[in-house]
């Protein structure tokens, strides 16, 4: 990791809640906001665009090389283009979350996009979220904060927001996957937002972050 730069790194299972205390804690703090998980939307989105089959790996590799995929920043945020598309709201379409995990999956996709996740800490401090930030893309950060809530409370939180994923089949997904499952990274600090206001569990992500050493 850049000696000259932080990360502090926000992981979760789907419907935590941690994108969201992501975005408002980088702005609280005046850092950039990464959502790593767009990346995994992005190329998704790029291979069904294509007709492609997320299931199959030696064709998702093929596409993926062959893809002009740029990270960037506006307002305080990444953002995410695929061949020359910047890519916002296709990213949250039903068949992107129904697939996301499948792409998520191969190995050469993670190298891939780990790989930009690490560039971003080159120009600037980050919070960065998603499913393997402490584990794998941040191991040796000491900002390392894991977001859960109940699967009944994230599932009404995806149907609020007019997603029907499944929690559960998400979950067992992302944590059974044998490339950097989802788990708490070692160190980190756990924060249960079920029964918290999104303002509630950004309060008690800053309090972590001062256990943890943070100054500002």
């Amino acid at each position: 990791m850049s000696q000259s730069h932080r990360a502090v790194a926000i992981d979760g299972p789907a419907a935590s809640g941690k994108s969201t205390v992501a975005k408002r804690l980088a702005s609280s703090l005046g850092l950039v906001m990464v959502n790593s998980g767009a990346m995994y939307r992005a190329v998704t989105w790029e291979l069904l665009r294509g007709g492609l089959d997320p299931g199959d790996s030696a064709a998702v590799v093929q596409a993926l090389a062959e893809m002009d995929i740029i990270c960037g920043i506006q307002d305080g945020l990444s953002t995410i283009a695929v061949n020359g598309r910047q890519l916002g709201a296709e990213l949250r379409a039903p068949e992107v979350n129904n697939n996301v995990s499948k792409v998520a999956s191969v190995p050469e996709v993670r190298e891939c996009l780990v790989a930009m996740q690490r560039d971003y800490l080159q120009d600037t401090d980050v919070v960065m979220e998603g499913r393997d930030i402490g584990s794998v893309v941040f191991p040796d950060t000491p900002f390392k904060i894991y977001i859960d809530a109940s699967e009944e409370v994230r599932a009404a939180r995806r149907s609020k927001d007019g997603e029907a994923d499944a929690v559960a089949a998400r979950d067992a997904q992302d944590s059974q996957r044998k490339v950097s499952p989802l788990k708490i990274s070692e160190g980190a600090i756990v924060i249960d937002s079920s029964d918290l206001t999104i303002e509630g569990t950004v309060a008690a992500a800053r309090e972590a972050l001062i256990q943890l050493g943070w100054q500002d």
